[in-house]
């Protein structure tokens, strides 16, 4: 299979990209600066035929067409939409930073759907044909008990609104839409803090993308495959 996964050069999107070169797959990795992504040059030494490093920011639309350009008329499998930020720490009600929301919005929120809309055509020429949000269980609604983070959970509960709405768009085209919380992970957004590493939560979600079917399409999924309210 051919797998592409963005912010690649670090944390969930740089695991995710060892298990499956470990598992044997074809795996285009992206990142916004090539330059700085030593681990990932280190793993396409070690796979120099399985491996490829692209450029992308998620927030920027050029280098979303870049991309698209980049990979036209190759088959993905599996597009795994993981770039994501954190904005607004400390911030609270009544203090409030609207222009990094916005920032925030852009990329946690319409990266992701840009990127799944110029590399439609790719996926829906899989047989797997799968699309994967990497979201967050703060973009619940109903999950909501502690408040907060104004930034992060509404740009995580509008990709998985528009993430829904798009299961239903493509579900005739069989594809699969799965939206997947990680956990609180041991990263530079999750902090030293978290309860999770990365190698168990990547091993839990591919368990998880690896099984879904049509019919899980459209669904939000913890990395050990329990549905998350919305």
């Amino acid at each position: 299979m051919h797998i592409l996964i963005t912010g690649a050069n670090r944390g969930l999107g740089l695991e995710f990209v060892k298990q499956y070169l470990e598992a044997g797959e074809q795996v285009t990795a992206t990142c916004r600066q090539l330059d700085q992504a030593r681990d990932l040059q280190s793993l396409k030494e070690a796979y120099p035929n399985k491996l490829q490093i692209l450029p992308l920011d998620v927030g920027d639309g050029e280098s979303v067409r870049n991309l698209s350009k980049a990979l036209k008329g190759k088959v993905v499998d599996i597009l795994v939409n993981n770039a994501g930020a954190y904005a607004g720490k400390g911030e609270g009600f009544g203090n409030l930073g609207y222009e990094d929301w916005l920032e925030n919005l852009a990329i946690n929120t319409l990266g992701p759907i840009r990127v799944a809309e110029a590399l439609k055509d790719n996926v829906l020429a899989s047989e797997h044909k799968k699309f994967v949000f990497i979201t967050s269980k703060m973009g619940s609604i109903g999950d909501n008990q502690g408040g907060g983070a104004y930034q992060y959970r509404s740009s995580k509960a509008a990709l998985n609104a528009a993430a829904k709405s798009m299961a239903r768009d493509l579900r005739e085209d069989g594809a699969i839409i799965l939206m997947m919380h990680p956990g609180w992970v041991v990263t530079d957004m999750g902090g030293p803090d978290a309860m999770i590493k990365p190698p168990e939560s990547i091993s839990g979600m591919r368990k998880v993308i690896d099984v879904a079917a049509l019919d899980d399409s459209g669904g939000f999924y913890t990395y050990a495959g329990e549905t998350v309210p919305w």
